[in-house]
Order: C-alpha cells, then sequence, then structure tokens
C-alpha cells in the first residue's frame, strides 16, 4: 500500500464524495519569494480588528497588563494551526475544508455556518461607526449601513478580489504600525513602560473579574480566530503557494474574467525534485506567517494595551462596553493634544472597517469554497461568493437596523463560537495531514503536539465558557 501511494499519490484520498485529485510536479518557488509576502498581513489585517481595539485593551483597563501573555499564547497556537492549515493547501491546491469533507461530506457545511452564525452580529461594522462618530458625530446605525455597503460593494467589484483585500489590509497595517510609533512616544509614559515585565512576572487568569467568556473571546481573537484561520487556505491559494498556483483565483462576476475550476485539487509524487521544492516552500511559508501575522499582531496587541494602561487603566471611568474607546481617546487628548485622540478614533474606525472587508471576504470564501466544491459544482465560484457577501451584508444590515449593536457584547458572542470551531477542526487537521498526504511530507513532532494543546486549550475554554453562561441563563 505504501509503495502504491508512492506512485500514485492520489490513492490515499477518499473520494466518495469528492473526486481524487490529479497528480502533477510541485511548481517550482519563485526567485524572489518577497513577492509573494501577503497572505500573512492579511491574516493579521484582519484579525486587527475586535482583539486589538476592544478586547485586549478592555482588559488592560480593567486589570492591567497580567493577561497580555495570553495575546503571546493564543498567537503562538494559531501559527501552528494556520501552518498545518497552510500545509495541506501546499501540497494540494485544496482548502484544509475541502480536506475535511473527503472524510465526511458535511464538515464543510458545518463550518460555513459556524463562521456565518459567529459573523450575523457585525461587530467589527459598528465598532467602526463607533469611532467614526466620536471623531466626525453622526448616528451609528447610519454609518454602520454605509459601511457594510461599502465593504460588499468593494468585494463584489474588484476584478481580483484577494488583491483588493490585501492592499487594505496593508494600508491598514502602516496606519496602525504609525499610530503605535507616534503613541508610544507621545502617551505611554515611564510608569507604563515600568510595567511591562508584569506580562511574564506576574501573569493572571483573571476569570473572576471579567468572565470565561471574555478571556476566551481574547484568546479566540488573538491574531485570527475561528473561521479566518481556515480561510488561509483560499488565501494562499490566491496568492499562488505551492499547488495553488494550478487553481483559478476568485474574481469579480461582474468585472474580472471568471476560470473554471473542478471540485479535486492536485497531489505531487514524492520524488527527490518534488520533495526539494516542497521544503524550499515549506521554510517561505513558514518564514511568511512568523514574520507578518505573528510579529505585526503581538506588537499591535501589546502596544494597544500599553496604550489603554497608560490612559484608562484605574481611572474608574470605563463601563462593560467599547465606550471606554471614547474615554481612552479623550485621555489621549489630554496627554498629546487634541488631536491625537481624533487620530486614535480615525485609525480605529479604518481599522475596523478593513477587519469588515476581511471578515465578510473570509465568511463569504469560505462557504463559497464549500458549496462550489460538494454541492453545485457546475455554479462560478466566483458567482457564489458575490452572492453570500451580498447576503451577509443585508443581514447584518437587518441586524443593526434592529437596534443591535452593542460591539463588545457581539464581539464576545463571535469569539466563543470562534473557539468552538478552532477545538473541532484542530483534530481535524491531524486527521486529512496524517492520513492523506506522501509519508515525507506529514504532520509528526512536536508540530502534532501543537495541535493536540489546541485541541485541549480550546475545548477547555470551550466548555468552561458554556456552563457560565448557562449558569447566568438559569441561574
Amino acid at each position: 500500500m505504501v509503495e502504491a501511494n508512492r506512485t500514485d499519490p492520489a490513492k490515499a484520498f477518499p473520494d466518495k464524495h469528492i473526486p481524487r485529485p490529479q497528480v502533477r510536479d510541485l511548481p517550482e518557488p519563485p526567485v524572489k519569494q518577497w513577492r509573494l509576502i501577503g497572505p500573512g498581513i492579511v491574516a493579521a489585517g484582519v484579525g486587527l480588528a475586535s482583539g486589538e481595539f476592544i478586547l485586549f485593551p478592555y482588559i488592560t483597563s480593567q486589570v492591567g497588563l497580567t493577561f497580555v501573555w495570553a495575546a503571546l499564547l493564543g498567537l503562538l497556537t494559531q501559527y501552528f494551526l494556520n501552518m498545518e492549515i497552510e500545509r495541506y493547501t501546499l501540497a494540494t491546491g485544496e482548502t484544509a475544508v475541502t480536506g475535511f469533507s473527503r472524510l465526511w461530506k458535511h464538515w464543510g457545511l458545518v463550518f460555513a455556518v459556524m463562521a456565518y452564525f459567529a459573523n450575523l452580529w457585525p461587530a467589527w461594522a459598528t465598532s467602526s461607526a463607533t469611532l467614526f462618530t466620536y471623531a466626525f458625530g453622526g448616528d451609528v446605525a447610519v454609518v454602520s449601513v454605509v459601511i457594510l455597503v461599502v465593504v460588499a460593494l468593494i468585494l463584489t467589484l474588484a476584478p481580483a478580489v484577494y488583491t483588493a483585500l490585501e492592499r487594505a489590509q496593508m494600508v491598514k497595517v502602516a496606519a496602525i504600525l504609525l499610530l503605535i510609533v507616534i503613541g508610544s512616544v507621545s502617551v505611554i509614559g515611564a510608569s507604563a513602560w515600568s510595567a511591562v515585565p508584569s506580562i511574564v512576572t506576574e501573569p493572571r487568569f483573571p476569570a473572576e473579574e471579567l468572565g470565561f467568556a471574555v478571556l476566551m473571546g481574547a484568546l479566540a481573537f488573538a491574531g485570527a480566530g475561528g473561521g479566518q484561520n481556515l480561510v488561509q487556505s483560499n488565501w494562499i491559494r490566491d496568492k499562488g503557494f505551492g499547488m495553488g498556483r494550478y487553481v483559478p483565483k476568485i474574481v469579480s462576476p461582474l468585472t474580472g474574467e471568471t476560470e473554471a475550476r473542478g471540485q479535486a485539487g492536485f497531489i505531487f509524487p514524492a520524488t527527490e525534485e518534488n520533495l526539494g521544492r516542497w521544503r524550499a516552500w515549506w521554510r517561505f511559508a513558514n518564514k511568511e506567517q512568523a514574520w507578518t501575522f505573528v510579529a505585526i499582531t503581538f506588537l499591535s496587541i501589546m502596544f494597544m494595551s500599553l496604550l489603554a494602561y497608560a490612559t484608562v487603566f484605574g481611572s474608574g471611568e470605563v463601563s462593560n462596553d467599547v465606550s471606554f474607546l471614547r474615554v481612552e481617546g479623550e485621555a489621549m487628548m489630554a496627554a498629546a493634544g487634541g488631536w491625537f485622540g481624533y487620530f486614535f478614533w480615525i485609525v480605529g474606525a479604518f481599522s475596523l472597517f478593513a477587519a469588515a472587508l476581511g471578515i465578510v471576504d473570509y465568511t463569504s470564501r469560505l462557504a463559497a469554497d464549500v458549496l462550489k466544491t460538494t454541492y453545485f459544482p457546475k455554479v462560478s465560484e466566483s458567482l457564489l461568493y458575490a452572492v453570500l457577501v451580498w447576503g451577509l451584508v443585508l443581514i447584518g444590515i437587518v441586524v443593526v437596523l434592529a437596534g443591535l449593536g452593542q460591539p463588545l457584547l457581539l464581539a464576545t458572542i463571535a469569539a466563543c463560537t470562534g473557539g468552538t470551531m478552532m477545538f473541532i477542526y484542530s483534530g481535524l487537521l491531524i486527521a486529512i495531514n496524517r492520513k492523506m498526504l506522501p509519508g515525507p511530507i506529514r504532520i509528526r513532532g512536536y508540530r502534532m503536539a501543537a495541535l493536540i494543546w489546541s485541541i485541549l486549550l480550546f475545548g477547555v475554554l470551550a466548555v468552561l465558557t458554556a456552563h457560565q453562561q448557562l449558569d447566568k441563563l438559569f441561574g
């Protein structure tokens, strides 16, 4: 059996629900690899939303810097998750969700529905609108609706959707880094800097003060979280990583040239030439993810928490909602001048708008890939994507106009759903990357241990959070 799979690696892939992949050689990595940098920045840009501007700064405003260690824990866990998601796509050109669907037809639908449930409440749009009104005034509901419509127009009119998304996230990351530089000089004083060692010398898990739901949200949103991690597959595929180079990109059904793709992907035979190319792709993908997603996200969370510590920690003025960002901005005005508070709100509003762009994109990408691959193979994936984008946006508009717009609460609900998803797919990643891929490139060793840790981490947090919420409901 091992020898048969070596000569025909497609035989290792279950084909009850999805045809076996085609056998093709792995493409050569480009000489100028820096041109492929991007998916990690997109992941960081989309992930720098509720965790960066709301959850971690809010926790810091309540208990200081003693929970920031959890950001690094969450990021390192997600790094290994993301790399196993990327491993499958680098090797096959299929998304990890397609791999799950090979094991059971409806796994993809389960994750698509969970991703939609997590994002039906547009916390990202209402948070962006709230910060916009702090700077310019206006009605939060009206601004939220405008944001949602603009997001849908961008995602369905851009000729190459991933390219538009990548450019927006790069502008966002640059704006946040500028905010960090200016804030480090103008707002964060000596007392805040002196508290930095407490991140490692006095680590805490302040469940009694804040509850498991908020803390699980911070862990799940320390970087990406939930369905966003799974869509690393789609983003690196559209960027042309590995076997993804053989797969057409998602384009606008109105302005782009749609190419048909089949249900199945590709797999390469484990020849020395292909394995040499694999090692080059794998090294690059690991570096790209570490130096963009992990480094940018942790730097941002740490400094946003420092800003909150320097301005609102211990003030007694902070309530349990996003309004603490108004207090924080006003404190920044007192410390650095009125311009900096407005700059903080404007960067925050744009940051959360860019997150909205990414969240609507990844939710719709995940579902479009599932529907195309498993249920409607003859329908254009780009058309399915456009319909799903507008569907999610219209649901978000209804939610906003119905008055369900408390950003911190909505972000916490989304985070809890995301954490549960991560618990489930951590185990599925082990299954597909052990069962289907050629022997020399399967998951093993410390990376296997990292996914077992992920199962335990998100499983325990999901159970504790559910228990706490049920006690509140029936207690």
